[in-house]
């Protein structure tokens, strides 16, 4: 037996890339290591990237139904409606529930929320620092992701 395979034997695979193949692979890392990046500039402000993507949503649409939201950042009603919540109740943003129709209910930021856009704009630049990419580099794997997703939606 080689040290090489004895190594991978003993403490499992030698190669850390087993899964490399697996496109499903690359891309779940990459969301986990992108995510994990704003980590150290939303933290201090008690946010989640979940709430950071509702945050930068409200802040480019404005006043918005749930629904709205949901179609932006892609997340479900069961994971929107309780983050949403937590929200209002530190104060970021309010939820007012329609008079004519109970099941609609509509966000808007709070002057709270409002003061939150430097910490959003840092999240995004520090993003951009850690990749390494140039503006064009960014802009075509942009482009490569959503023509993926459109493709993926209209399936």
């Amino acid at each position: 037996m080689t040290e090489t395979s004895r190594r991978a034997t003993a403490t499992g695979p030698a190669d850390d890339r087993v899964l490399g193949d697996l496109l499903c692979f690359d891309l779940y890392s990459l969301s986990r290591m992108v995510t994990a990046l704003y980590r150290p500039v939303l933290e201090p402000h008690g946010l989640t990237y979940p709430q950071y993507l509702v945050l930068v949503t409200l802040t480019r649409i404005g006043r918005s139904p749930i629904g709205d939201i949901a179609r932006a950042t892609r997340l479900d009603h069961g994971t929107l409606t309780p983050l949403l919540r937590r929200m209002s109740d530190r104060g970021l943003l309010t939820l007012d529930r329609s008079t004519t129709d109970a099941r609609s209910v509509t966000v808007a930021l709070t002057p709270a929320g409002e003061a939150l856009k430097p910490v959003l704009h840092e999240a995004q630049c520090h993003l951009g620092e850690s990749l390494g990419m140039t503006e064009n580099q960014v802009r075509r794997l942009q482009s490569t992701l959503h023509q993926l997703t459109d493709h993926l939606d209209n399936a």
